[in-house]
């Protein structure tokens, strides 16, 4: 494990000892577990990526109001050749 500094509000500290004495767990315990629960929440695996992908595919191909691509690509093509 690496050590870092935390710097917490008065009351911050006062609930996070508060709870360590409750459930006798010790306070670099609970901020770890805040921290894991924190990263689990918020990270993307590529398994998760890869649903992602899978539920927008083609969720654009009905709207009217988007230019295609190949006409964007085209519009680039003339602009390049002038």
């Amino acid at each position: 494990m690496i050590k870092t500094q935390v710097y917490l509000t008065e009351y911050e500290q006062q609930q996070l000892t508060a709870i360590a004495s409750q459930i006798n767990r010790k306070q670099s315990e609970l901020i770890r577990d805040a921290i894991n629960n924190f990263i689990e929440r918020f990270s993307v695996t590529p398994k998760d990526t890869k649903m992602i992908l899978q539920k927008t595919a083609g969720m654009w191909k009905d709207r009217q109001d988007i230019v295609s691509a190949e006409t964007l690509r085209q519009d680039w093509d003339r602009e390049f050749e002038k």
